[in-house]
């Protein structure tokens, strides 16, 4: 299969063709401070190839040091991008990247024990179609 995915300045696009594995929500610290969200949303493919369609000098990396933690983003608007791990035998997407439809559903949620004492039961407040007025 091949999936498209793009920035949100639409500067960088990347193309990965593979499977999707895995699917998982990562609680850990590092991901909370790299999303500014509760986790990170992201797809695992084993054996993949990504393509960079445009934009890959605009594809810029920051690997904690001494932590396989790497984050890949576009320079210009800073969205978050693949990367590849495992010398060069995983691909790592961020779900949110993605154009296509992702084909697979979150299996779980890891690294709970670091989990934002706001991120409990979020699926039972209030919901809005759109921002509110």
């Amino acid at each position: 299969m091949k999936y498209a995915g793009s920035c949100l300045c639409g500067d960088v696009s990347f193309e990965m063709e593979g499977e999707f594995r895995n699917f998982l929500l990562c609680h850990c610290r590092h991901c909370r401070k790299d999303t500014g969200s509760a986790h990170a949303a992201n797809i695992f493919a084993a054996g993949a190839t990504l393509t960079w369609l445009s934009g890959e000098d605009r594809v810029n990396s920051y690997q904690i040091p001494d932590t396989r933690h790497v984050r890949n983003f576009c320079s210009r608007c800073g969205s978050a991008l693949p990367n590849i791990q495992a010398d060069g035998a995983l691909v790592v997407v961020p779900a949110g990247s993605l154009d296509s439809d992702v084909p697979i559903e979150p299996q779980g949620h890891i690294f709970m024990s670091s989990r934002a004492n706001w991120d409990n039961q979020l699926e039972t407040i209030r919901q809005f179609e759109k921002y509110p007025e």
